[in-house]
C-alpha cells in the first residue's frame, strides 16, 4: 500500500477483484499463493488432475501428502490457510468449449497457467469473446515468455501464433521458471487491477535462464486474426 499509486484505494481494488487461475501446476501453485498474498478478494483455481511425486518439484501447493489428491483442492485449503480474509473456490474440472464461458464468468483477470495450447486458445477465444483480461505465460526447461492480452487494446494469442504449435505431453522443466514467470504473471495482474505502471500488452517478454538474459519483441494485432480482428 506504501507503492506510489496503490494505497487503501488499490487495495480495495483487490478486495473487490475476482481473479481466476486456470491451471494448479507449476505456474498456477505459485501464481495462486502471491495473489492471496496480495489480497484478491475471490480466488478461483481450475485443475482437473490429482497430484504426482513428479510435480513436487515446481507445484508447490502440493505437498507430500497431497499426492493422489486433487491439486484445486489441496491448492485451495493452503490458500484459506494463508489469507482466511479472502473468498478461495477450487474447481476439479476440465477446460471445455461448454464450460470455458462459464468458468471465467466476472472475472476480473484471466491467468493462463495450463500446460497444452488447446486450452490456452480455449482460454485465450473465451476472455477476447467477454472482453476479459487475460495473462498468458508458458515455460520450457529454462526458458520462459509472458504477455498480457487485453481485448481490443492489443493482439491476443492467436495473433501471437496463428498456427498451434505441437502439444508435447511430457517436457523439462525447472522449478524456478514457473516460478519466476508465475509471479510476473501476478505482477501484471494486481497492476491491472489496481491500475497503475505499463502491462505487457503487445510486448512478448521472454527469458532464457542458461545464460540469463531477457528480451521483449513488439507483437501487433493480426488484421486477419481469426479471434480479435472483429474488435
Amino acid at each position: 500500500m506504501l507503492l506510489p499509486g496503490w494505497g487503501a484505494d488499490g487495495q480495495t481494488r483487490l478486495k473487490a477483484a475476482k481473479v481466476v487461475v486456470a491451471g494448479a501446476g507449476g505456474l498456477g501453485c505459485p501464481a495462486a499463493i502471491y495473489l492471496a498474498a496480495a489480497g484478491i478478494g475471490d480466488l478461483v483455481v481450475l485443475d482437473k488432475d490429482a497430484f504426482e511425486l513428479s510435480n513436487l518439484n515446481r507445484q508447490i501447493l502440493g505437498w507430500q501428502q497431497d499426492v493422489g489428491r486433487p491439486k484445486a483442492e489441496a491448492a485451495a485449503e493452503k490458500l484459506r490457510a494463508l489469507n482466511p480474509e479472502i473468498a478461495v473456490k477450487s474447481l476439479v474440472v476440465e477446460i471445455t468449449e461448454d464450460n470455458i464461458h462459464t468458468l471465467i464468468q466476472d472475472a476480473t483477470v484471466v491467468v493462463d497457467a495450463m500446460d497444452n495450447w488447446r486450452t490456452r486458445f480455449l482460454l485465450n477465444a473465451a476472455c477476447v469473446a467477454q472482453r476479459r483480461p487475460l495473462v498468458h505465460a508458458g515455460v520450457f526447461g529454462l526458458y520462459g515468455q509472458i504477455i498480457t492480452i487485453i481485448p481490443g487494446k492489443g493482439p491476443c494469442l492467436r495473433c501471437l501464433l496463428p498456427e498451434a504449435p505441437r502439444e508435447v505431453s511430457r517436457f523439462p522443466v525447472l522449478g524456478a521458471t514457473p516460478a519466476l514467470f508465475a509471479t510476473l504473471q501476478v505482477m501484471e495482474v494486481l497492476k491491472l487491477i489496481v491500475g497503475f505502471g505499463e502491462p505487457l500488452t503487445g510486448r512478448l517478454l521472454l527469458f532464457n535462464g542458461e545464460n540469463m538474459e531477457f528480451s521483449t519483441v513488439t507483437i501487433d494485432r493480426r488484421p486477419d486474426c481469426p479471434v480479435c480482428a472483429y474488435l
